[in-house]
């Protein structure tokens, strides 16, 4: 069992109030930044010399391997920097104190009033000793299940941190682990929604929308897109290459999406089904702007992929507008959070028939209504659709 240095819980020490705040008084504190940044407010005003800290929490985001949030002297909120997956192999992090927490040691304390030659080697300890810090110190903080993230503090106290110093950051840390655990789970359970159903219906369901059959019905714009000729390339290239190609044609389309206020709701093989609720005013222009972004960045994926000997890929995209019905869909044990109605399944034939028009993009008449006076609009004609009577007016758009 993992275990903090021993502190005697009847010995008072510096920080005895700073422990209590930290137990009672943050609980209606969400980000554990904030919480951080106070911390060392309140450890400076209880008599401990906190000049620096930090707090280094791995978080397995998608596109992050953890956070990093600094503190300073004179700072009111702690800075936060991303950290990306490969920090490990970076000058940065091997033989730093945190590389040597994750490695398993307990504590690392420098003295950095010494002579540089006789302690640690780490630009950190220079660039601390260069600030006019004296003494350093991280430590482990454990939570559950034996995951480990690292708190580091120091001052430029003569002599550095004295033996009651030291006892009150050490007495704190238990308190403090349990804390930022809180935080980390719901930052991650955040994080883990907007990556898997997006950010609007995340928020729904941590609010509560988890019943199955709940939901609303939205007037939105519906996209679908689909990648050509998948199935063929897919046989032809080798796995990793497959899903390669697959990522950067998401990159090229979902980062546009997002930029413009769109939600992509699900990725369905090699497509994707995204909305822009008309709630927002912009929100067909938005979507049209989007996917003018997204064809350039296909355009330059193509072009990228072409140097590698991969050949160009190419995408249908059909859009709509109507009401849906957006909530919870699915068996008693396992739901989805979609959207579905009429005006879904006529923005997917209209996206089946930009095979056969030869058009990467074909819009209804109802939706080019409401952008014709902003955008340059090509009528295609009036077809045929499965699955509706009367046949539908088609416009492209080129971009």
């Amino acid at each position: 069992m993992n275990a903090q240095p021993n502190v005697d819980p009847g010995t008072a020490h510096p920080g005895d109030d700073v422990v209590r705040w930290l137990t009672d008084d943050t609980r209606d504190e969400r980000f554990i930044d904030n919480i951080f940044a106070e911390l060392c407010l309140r450890l400076q005003q209880a008599g401990i010399p906190v000049k620096r800290a930090s707090l280094n929490i791995l978080i397995h985001h998608p596109q992050w391997l953890g956070a990093r949030m600094t503190w300073a002297d004179g700072m009111r909120e702690a800075e936060i920097a991303r950290v990306d997956y490969d920090v490990r192999e970076r000058s940065e992090y091997i033989g730093s104190p945190v590389n040597e927490i994750h490695d398993g040691a307990a504590e690392v304390r420098e003295n950095l009033e010494r002579d540089p030659s006789l302690g640690r080697k780490h630009a950190i300890y220079d660039e601390m000793r260069a600030k006019g810090l004296t003494d350093y110190v991280a430590w482990p903080l454990y939570h559950t299940l034996g995951k480990r993230h690292v708190v580091t503090f120091a001052t430029d106290r003569r002599g550095g941190f004295a033996d009651t110093h030291i006892a009150g950051l050490l007495k704190l840390l238990p308190v403090l682990a349990l804390v930022s655990e809180i935080r980390v789970k719901n930052r991650l359970a955040r994080t883990l929604l907007e990556t898997y159903v997006g950010p609007h219906a995340g928020e729904m369901i941590l609010a509560g929308a988890t019943r199955r059959g709940s939901g609303t019905t939205v007037r939105a714009a519906i996209m679908i897109c689909d990648l050509r000729d998948f199935t063929r390339i897919s046989d032809n290239w080798p796995r990793d290459d497959v899903i390669d190609l697959l990522n950067g044609y998401f990159d090229a389309m979902s980062e546009p999406i997002a930029r413009h206020g769109g939600e992509i709701l699900k990725f369905i093989g090699d497509g994707l089904l995204a909305i822009f609720p008309l709630s927002q005013p912009s929100a067909c222009a938005n979507l049209l702007r989007a996917v003018r972004e997204a064809r350039q960045a296909m355009i330059a994926l193509n072009e990228k992929n072409g140097q590698t000997g991969r050949e160009p890929l190419n995408y249908g995209i059909g859009v709509h507008v109507g009401d849906v019905m957006y909530g919870n869909i699915g068996s008693r044990t396992r739901l989805d959070f979609t959207v579905i109605g009429p005006a879904v399944n006529m923005a997917s034939r209209l996206e089946s028939l930009t095979k056969q028009l030869g058009r990467k993009v074909l819009l209804s008449r109802a939706f080019a209504d409401l952008v014709q006076s902003d955008f340059a609009l090509e009528r295609v004609g009036e077809y045929p659709v499965r699955g509706f009577s009367e046949p539908i007016e088609l416009f492209a758009y080129d971009g």
